[in-house]
């Protein structure tokens, strides 16, 4: 079993809207590594409006071995400044290519999860999901971080 250290680094983005309709907005930016460090990232900031994108890890020289997840990094990146105020963008690394492709990783197994590809953007504790290529549509990524 691999097991992933927990390296986990927050950062607030500041969303530019329309002063007059919502002021100054912020999304709780959280990276992390691993199931045990993305369940503790979602106990911290229980009763937000949660997002989280599953994405292959990195390499040394940052590159990650999922192209579609390379694909789907920037247009994720522009449309999370459309999530709800105060909401928490999650993104969460599954481990290289040959632990995410072992049928039994825990992301696949977990109840709450049940992750069959990468990336995944969801919004925790709701049906809302994408998959695959449809995190690099801009269009679909931003109905996903709308609010209810």
């Amino acid at each position: 079993m691999i097991h992933f250290r927990v390296e986990s680094q927050a950062h607030v983005l500041k969303r530019s809207l329309d002063p007059g309709k919502h002021g100054n907005i912020m999304v709780v930016s959280v990276k992390v590594e691993g199931l045990s460090a993305f369940l503790e990232a979602v106990e911290n900031h229980k009763g937000k409006a949660i997002f989280a994108l599953f994405t292959g890890s990195h390499d040394a020289q940052g590159k990650s071995w999922c192209p579609d997840c390379v694909a789907a990094d920037p247009v994720v990146e522009q449309c999370v400044k459309g999530a709800p105020e105060d909401a928490v963008f999650i993104t969460c690394s599954v481990g290289d290519r040959a632990f995410w492709k072992d049928q039994n990783n825990e992301f696949r197994t977990h109840p709450k999860l049940k992750l069959t590809s990468v990336p995944t953007l969801i919004r925790w504790e709701t049906p809302q999901r994408l998959m695959e290529e449809d995190c690099a549509k801009s269009n679909l990524v931003s109905m996903l971080f709308e609010e209810d």
